[in-house]
């Protein structure tokens, strides 16, 4: 998950971009690992390394992931030390010539970097919602973006594509919807699913991910422009 430059590669490389993957460590189900957020977050960041001209940075891998703390083995930061980790970064790649940080984000409970890109300059959050939307209907998708919350379709797909190793059995019987979370913020995720899953897992396969993937790089390519 780590990019394997040295101080030469990034120095003949010359990026005016960086990319931070922000992952979490919670739960996934029965099946999905504790760093799925971080593996996801990673993997896009790779492609889009792979794809555009940026600085891969490696990953902030415990965030606030507080409505998953009924589950054992979900970890989290508060908001104000993941703000500080960002900020520092990005005052710290200015300091070394790159002035734009793009956070590749994937964990939707990490409210705060919002908040630090609406105060920043030379920073973007990625992906977007419609990012998402067009990256999951050119998948083909069939589970909603409201449905497929936690540990569904579409995490178990680039799973599936980019990781499979990573995967144990119990996704194609772990089906759980549950649209209506009105007090998600409030009392975490555990009044809303038993075993963590919001989504249907079961519609996964390694097209889908793959095809996921493909249309975030695609997408990546308008961040990029911004700072041009």
């Amino acid at each position: 998950m780590y990019p394997p430059d040295t101080t030469e590669d990034v120095r003949t490389r010359a990026a005016t971009v960086a990319v931070l993957p922000v992952g979490s460590h919670e739960q996934h189900g029965p099946y999905l690992p504790l760093a799925t957020d971080t593996v996801i977050a990673c993997t896009i960041a790779r492609a889009i390394a792979d794809a555009h001209p940026v600085q891969l940075l490696p990953p902030i891998t415990i965030s606030c992931s507080h409505e998953h703390a009924d589950w054992p083995g979900t970890v989290s930061i508060s908001a104000r030390t993941l703000y500080s980790v960002v900020r520092d970064v990005a005052d710290s790649l200015r300091r070394s010539g790159v002035p734009n940080l793009v956070l590749v984000s994937g964990h939707g409970g990490n409210y705060v970097l919002s908040n630090i890109v609406q105060e920043s300059e030379g920073m973007a959050l990625f992906p977007g919602s419609g990012d998402w939307a067009v990256a999951r209907a050119a998948a083909g998708l069939e589970t909603s973006s409201r449905s497929d919350m936690h540990a569904g379709e579409l995490e178990t797909s680039i799973l599936l594509h980019a990781h499979p190793e990573l995967l144990k059995p119990g996704y194609e019987t772990s089906d759980h919807l549950a649209d209506d979370r009105p007090h998600m913020l409030t009392l975490g995720l555990a009044p809303y699913t038993s075993s963590g899953v919001v989504g249907r897992p079961s519609l996964a396969s390694a097209d889908k991910g793959r095809d996921v993937l493909a249309g975030l790089v695609e997408s990546f390519g308008q961040y990029l422009a911004l700072f041009r």
